[in-house]
């Protein structure tokens, strides 16, 4: 959100691409990252009140009748200090932008614009010291308010059973009417918890790197210098803590929609230069073991896509016709 005061907010690329694909008639997801790590929530009257509504009212006028959804909030309980994360003024804040956004979209629209509004994403709820009376607010509020129409999660699972942990629950705070978006999902604390095993034996005969190696040590040399996709794919393949988890996409999704509840799923595209750091070492986030496009870790493809994680591309476009 600060984004909105270096300029026109229709003119910031995220926002300029999203309405452009909007336009051409795909659905379209719009969440609104406030960041408070270093600085305190805003509390009413106060000047980092008034720059967030203002930066609010940047960007609703470009989204608003344009996405299918817009999500208040990213992940508000990581992007806030720790100390606030239990916080009451952390729901007044979301809560007082989520009404801000109803209200802008009912003098502007009534009840005709296309856009839904849902709150943004909860995390770790695999983790009972997450699931607080904040979070429970949270979902009180989302329930409670008409306008609302449901919650995001971010399941970031450090196993790959504990989805369920989302699910149960968000799913029973839900109104009947309600759904909930998914538009982060990954295995990645699980990866990382595998990042100091040693390599498979059969990666390291195939392509004579010494056995004691490390995966993390891998990540590192393909960051550094990027594999053939064959050799990325071999090295995924004959690691048992990835291949062993190959159907994850697939066994997610299902549970999502299972549920009956699902409003929409999306899994992340590309490797950002962020994940891609140069420092990667056995502590880092492997975000760049979940991207279906690997244009840090793999070669270019002949045919000018970036190289591909074949397991996710592969798992994603059965997903479209199941």
């Amino acid at each position: 959100m600060p984004d909105a005061d270096k300029g026109n907010a229709a003119d910031q690329p995220a926002i300029k691409a999203l309405i452009t694909y909007a336009g051409q008639g795909y659905g379209t997801v719009l969440s609104l990252k406030f960041p408070y790590n270093k600085q305190a929530i805003p509390t009413p009257g106060s000047p980092a009140m008034a720059a967030a509504q203002r930066q609010l009212d940047a960007v609703l006028p470009v989204a608003m009748n344009k996405v299918d959804i817009l999500a208040i909030g990213n992940e508000p309980f990581i992007e806030c200090q720790q100390s606030e994360r239990n916080s009451p003024q952390l729901n007044a804040f979301y809560e007082a932008m989520a009404q801000r956004a109803i209200d802008y979209r009912t003098q502007k629209f009534g009840s005709g614009s296309k856009t839904q509004l849902f709150m943004g994403a909860l995390n770790h709820l695999d983790l009972p010291q997450w699931k607080t009376a904040a979070t429970d607010r949270w979902m009180q509020y989302v329930h409670d308010t008409q306008a609302i129409a449901g919650t995001d999660i971010h399941p970031h699972l450090p196993d790959p059973g504990a989805g369920h942990f989302y699910l149960d629950y968000i799913l029973p705070k839900l109104r009947p009417d309600q759904k909930f978006l998914a538009t982060e999902f990954s295995l990645v604390l699980f990866y990382q918890s595998h990042l100091a095993d040693p390599i498979s034996a059969d990666f390291a005969t195939k392509y004579h790197v010494p056995k004691k190696t490390r995966v993390w040590q891998v990540i590192k040399d393909a960051l550094g210098n990027p594999f053939p996709e064959q050799k990325w794919t071999d090295f995924l393949a004959m690691s048992p803590w990835f291949a062993d988890n190959k159907n994850f996409m697939t066994d997610q999704v299902g549970a999502f929609r299972a549920t009956g509840k699902l409003a929409v799923a999306t899994y992340g595209i590309g490797q950002d230069s962020a994940m891609s750091s140069d420092k990667f070492d056995a502590k880092s986030t492997p975000w760049v073991l979940n991207s279906m496009f690997c244009q840090h870790t793999v070669q270019p493809a002949g045919n000018g896509l970036p190289g591909q994680n074949t397991v996710w591309t592969n798992e994603f476009r059965a997903l479209q016709h199941g």
